[in-house]
């Protein structure tokens, strides 16, 4: 199927820019589209032909415009082949996507040219709609749902998916975003949401790019998301091992590294040799003579020393022989009854 995609795609190339007559155009459609691998400016290509970059931007509209009535009038075999996958791959996937993204799912690859040609394709299909990639946008393309849709549509679209994750303030699944909404299907706003580059995604929930818990940008929020997703304690070697294992954008770390950043972290708390979970259930730092008073004073009377020892397992990973040795800390706990403690005044 790859193999087929990838022919049929080359094969719509060569008979489109067979169509592109004149010079002049197909090298702004080559530079500005980067069809050999690298693309420019609308100011680049003007000021190496000597040309403004609004005579640039109405050649280019010209020359797409010119190519899309010939590819109309001639009914090319390739071309409406080209369509007729691109469509259904979109369909597929939630009528929408980033071109890259789409790129692997028909070619099987998404180098600088293989998405170029695929752009330039998708902007000359009539039944799409195409976005042009800025600081705010991915260049990506969706089934148009009706002849007037255009791109600002779509960037108001895409912004309300925006603004829909924001009144959530924490990451959420396709299908939260969906609710109360009009679209067809989750799989529509996860398509939308993909074309915005101030919202990132991790392990199927989305978010803003600023949220650590989807687009974690040094170790420590790796780790964070780490424990999150596994909710349990873990030790700090299984932790880098997961890190490695995971969709991080940057995963190579050593065991060394997630130990130094676990002891920085206030979220992070020690509950036993090299093991940690998060503070936000419940753990608290210190030593155990720590946890100890914590749980005396908590109590507001002297506890058994059975109960203090069922107490601090909770939350600490560690020997009873070690909380019994603690509990004999005269300058910290006093030994009221039989087996009874309380905190020294």
């Amino acid at each position: 199927m790859l193999e087929s995609n990838n022919k049929i795609i080359q094969n719509t190339m060569n008979e489109v820019m067979t169509l592109v007559d004149r010079d002049r155009e197909k090298e702004i459609l080559t530079r500005r589209f980067g069809l050999d691998g690298n693309r420019e400016t609308l100011e680049a290509v003007g000021d190496d032909m000597g040309i403004t970059r609004e005579r640039v931007r109405q050649i280019e509209k010209v020359a797409l415009e010119r190519l899309r009535q010939k590819l109309f009038h001639d009914k090319s075999p390739s071309f409406n082949q080209a369509e007729k996958i691109i469509i259904k791959e979109l369909a597929e996937i939630g009528r929408g996507a980033r071109i890259s993204d789409l790129s692997k799912y028909l070619l099987g690859k998404s180098d600088k040219i293989s998405v170029a040609n695929l752009h330039l394709i998708t902007v000359l299909i009539p039944k799409l709609t195409t976005l042009t990639e800025n600081n705010n946008y991915y260049q990506g393309a969706i089934i148009s749902p009706d002849e007037d849709y255009e791109e600002k549509d779509l960037r108001r679209e895409v912004d309300k998916i925006v603004g829909i994750i924001r009144t959530h303030r924490e990451p959420v699944t396709p299908e939260q975003m969906f609710e109360g909404t009009d679209y067809e299907h989750p799989n529509n706003v996860a398509a939308l949401a993909s074309l915005s580059k101030a919202i990132a995604t991790l392990n199927g929930k989305w978010g803003l790019t600023s949220w650590p818990a989807v687009n974690p940008k040094n170790i420590r929020d790796k780790i964070y998301v780490i424990l999150a997703q596994r909710k349990k304690l873990m030790h700090y070697s299984d932790i880098a091992e997961s890190i490695k294992k995971s969709d991080f954008k940057r995963k190579n770390v050593t065991k060394q590294a997630v130990h130094n950043e676990l002891i920085k972290d206030d979220r992070f708390v020690l509950v036993g040799r090299g093991i940690y979970a998060l503070s936000e259930w419940g753990y608290k730092k210190g030593t155990i003579a720590d946890v100890i008073t914590d749980i005396l004073l908590e109590n507001g009377a002297p506890m058994e020393r059975k109960d203090i020892v069922k107490r601090v397992l909770k939350v600490r990973q560690v020997r009873e022989s070690t909380i019994l040795l603690n509990l004999q800390n005269r300058d910290e706990f006093e030994r009221v009854g039989k087996a009874l403690y309380t905190v020294k005044k």
